[in-house]
């Protein structure tokens, strides 16, 4: 090899990968870093919950006490401590998003790709898509819930089927561009099967808007559980957000006792606000105009 070709080579070795300069970029932003902190503490709180706190059952002489040394969060109706339930209500809570959104991305990616490779299935997934999206989601959410029954399984099912419609949207648009790039044709001429293109491809190229669709798919899932769970079609069984606030509805201290319901809103909308902040500060960092200013 000559010695051009080894400084060649040398020059394109230093050169960062997207995924580098995309990591790079996304360190330089402050509200970016501190809401994957805030998301990972979430993470952790949710698989340490045995370590952290007992789990909330049975009865407590201090009822309906404030915020103290003995309970950090205060307590319920029934002397349980809100602390305890908050924790362990992050597991449940980061489960449901994690399994809905996983199970919705995968029905709204394998959708959304077959559509933008086979035009003729793109007109049913289009119009299929364009009419999940205009129905009323939350009520048949509920309906959909009460006549399944209140379990985990259910929460997460129903959370999923009517969250793939959005991630089939987007992930589709983009699909839809790439499609049409000379390399896409490149791979069909070498005689690339459909189902190969896809898996080394297509699926790769709209990698970066799964990744958005992953994180705001599960905050919304947590939303969206947390107020089946609040309307009393949540898992009866298992702790989570929605169920605190459920329970202090239905024993009246949601108006009397203000921290049975301040500590569940506040971490739901440390998620909330943490994903959809990650998600804008991914998209900036993986934009090469965004990087260069």
């Amino acid at each position: 090899m000559t010695a051009a070709g080894i400084a060649l080579d040398q020059v394109v070795a230093d050169q960062p990968t997207a995924a580098s300069a995309t990591w790079t970029a996304f360190r330089r932003n402050p509200l970016g870093l501190v809401s994957l902190a805030v998301l990972a503490a979430l993470v952790v709180v949710a698989v340490a919950a045995p370590l952290i706190a007992d789990y909330p059952g049975g009865y407590g002489p201090a009822v309906l006490t404030p915020p103290s040394g003995q309970h950090w969060f205060g307590t319920d109706n029934l002397g349980r401590d809100i602390f305890a339930e908050v924790v362990w209500g992050t597991r449940i809570s980061m489960l449901v998003a994690a399994l809905s959104s996983a199970l919705a991305i995968v029905i709204g990616v394998l959708v959304a790709v077959l559509g933008a490779y086979f035009p003729k299935v793109d007109t049913v997934v289009g119009a299929v898509v364009d009419l999940a999206l205009s129905l009323p989601v939350l009520p048949l959410m509920i309906l959909v819930a009460a006549l399944a029954g209140p379990s985990l399984a259910t929460v997460v099912v129903v959370i999923a089927l009517f969250s793939w419609p959005e991630v089939a949207r987007v992930v589709r648009s983009q699909a839809l561009a790439v499609v049409r790039l000379p390399y896409i044709d490149a791979a069909r001429l070498t005689g690339g099967s459909w189902l190969w293109i896809i898996r080394r491809h297509l699926v790769p190229a709209v990698a970066p808007v799964i990744v958005v669709s992953v994180v705001l798919t599960a905050s919304r899932a947590v939303l969206s559980a947390a107020g089946l769970a609040f309307l009393g079609l949540g898992d009866p069984n298992s702790w989570s957000w929605g169920r605190i606030l459920y329970e202090a509805q239905q024993s009246g201290a949601m108006s009397s006792a203000w921290w049975t319901t301040l500590f569940p809103s506040l971490a739901m909308l440390a998620l909330v606000v943490s994903a959809t902040l990650i998600s804008i500060a991914y998209n900036d960092a993986r934009n090469p105009r965004t990087r260069e200013n």
